[in-house]
């Protein structure tokens, strides 16, 4: 025989619960979304919910299961969160999916998870729980399926659905180039120009770049941390975070306190992309954690752009290979917008500078090109090169002696010096 729980009877393990009537689980849960305790029987406003389980019960998974955990999110797809919190907290026969010494961990973690003290720590530090169905939740994260974070943790006064439904996430290389800091900075300036929100990973390098460049574009930028948001990483932009936290954004899945690991900051990256857009990737190695991000925008179904280095460079090799696939070549702002924005959002049309001798009608190029860029040449020359006849050519020959592209020796023509810099202005010296 078994109890509730699953466990066997006559072995599960009594829990003070509180007094009669109080929520088995978590006794005296009255609490409001953003973590403030509210007072038995005041009005409930905004998105304020009195002994909200469902709250409470993702605060616990958040500090029991891993970010991404398509096991967990399965679980609380089909049995909800409030179900899946008390078959951990209590224990007993393992769920579906994981082997009983994964099981047994899951268990030791959940006896040490306080959902009410995470809440507390958060609101200490200004930190709001976000979690799915409520008015905050960008809906575009639920396109990551069970992989779905069970909550954001959010630092910042902007409205994080709002912020995201007009988001670019600009992703690359910690040891970067001082080309690709520059890259990225110029790209967030100018999308933050265009009133787009600037997402990145606040970690060193292409992150921090872009960062910087939102924010001294005066525009919005938002960092997703692999660690709780109230301890900003790396502890060298401790800086940078709290700037984006009071202007912006900071964003992420672990409860307070907690640290990153490679294998969170890697599982972070599939909510960048899934906040995003679309994701630029400005420099990346072969084994760039931002090739994670852009492989996950890719699968989600978000534009993936990458902005092309050097062919020598191993930084830029990562890039280059996703543009051989189905990534598209950017280089500003403008042309990511083309992308990721609206009909009609379009980039200026890009050409050279105008010369002189492009004001000139067609056939009178034409005689022009027929001369020699050395010496002289005949009308004659000048007509056969030109492929029309010796007195049409003779023509063009004093009208361009009128502008003076062209002068007369003899019965030669040869072309002046201000035509010589005109018709090789727009060139290179190849």
């Amino acid at each position: 025989m078994s109890g509730d729980g699953g466990q066997p009877a006559g072995t599960a393990a009594k829990r003070d619960t509180g007094p009669a009537g109080s929520d088995p689980l978590f006794p005296d849960a009255a609490v409001s979304l953003d973590g403030r305790d509210r007072a038995e029987g005041e009005a409930v406003t905004g998105g304020e919910v009195p002994r909200d389980r469902e709250l409470q019960a993702r605060v616990f998974l958040a500090r029991v299961l891993e970010p991404g955990d398509e096991t967990g999110g399965r679980w609380v797809r089909e049995r909800g969160a409030p179900e899946v919190a008390r078959r951990l907290r209590e224990g007993g026969r393992a769920l579906p999916g994981v082997s009983e010494k994964r099981w047994a961990g899951l268990c030791a973690r959940a006896g040490r998870a306080d959902p009410r003290r995470d809440l507390a720590v958060a609101r200490s530090a200004g930190v709001r729980f976000v979690v799915p169905g409520t008015a905050e939740w960008p809906g575009q994260l639920d396109d990551l399926g069970d992989a779905r974070p069970l909550g954001l943790w959010v630092r910042g006064g902007p409205s994080l659905r709002m912020w995201a439904l007009r988001s670019v996430a600009v992703v690359g290389a910690r040891a970067c180039t001082e080309y690709g800091a520059h890259m990225a900075a110029t790209l967030a300036a100018g999308l933050a120009e265009r009133g787009w929100v600037v997402v990145s990973g606040g970690a060193y390098g292409i992150d921090g770049a872009a960062h910087r460049g939102a924010l001294g574009a005066g525009g919005a930028t938002a960092a997703v941390l692999a660690c709780g948001v109230d301890r900003p990483y790396p502890p060298g932009h401790t800086a940078l975070i709290n700037r984006i936290a009071e202007q912006g954004l900071v964003v992420g899945e672990l409860p307070p306190g907690e640290h990153p690991t490679p294998s969170r900051f890697i599982l972070r990256n599939r909510v960048i992309a899934a906040l995003t857009r679309g994701t630029v990737v400005v420099e990346a190695a072969y084994r760039s954690g931002s090739l994670v991000t852009a492989r996950a925008a890719r699968r989600l179904g978000r534009h993936v752009m990458g902005v092309p280095g050097p062919a020598t460079s191993a930084l830029s090799a990562g890039v280059h290979e996703l543009l051989r696939g189905d990534a598209v070549l950017v280089g500003d702002a403008a042309e990511v917008v083309e992308l990721v924005g609206d009909m009609g959002e379009l980039p200026p049309e890009r050409r050279g500078p105008v010369l002189p001798t492009d004001l000139l009608e067609p056939r009178t190029r034409h005689a022009l090109s027929g001369l020699p860029g050395r010496g002289t040449a005949t009308a004659a020359e000048v007509a056969r090169r030109a492929q029309t006849t010796e007195d049409d050519a003779i023509a063009r020959l004093y009208e361009l002696r009128a502008l003076g592209y062209v002068e007369r020796h003899g019965d030669g023509w040869k072309l002046t010096r201000q035509a010589m810099i005109s018709v090789r202005g727009g060139r290179g010296p190849c």
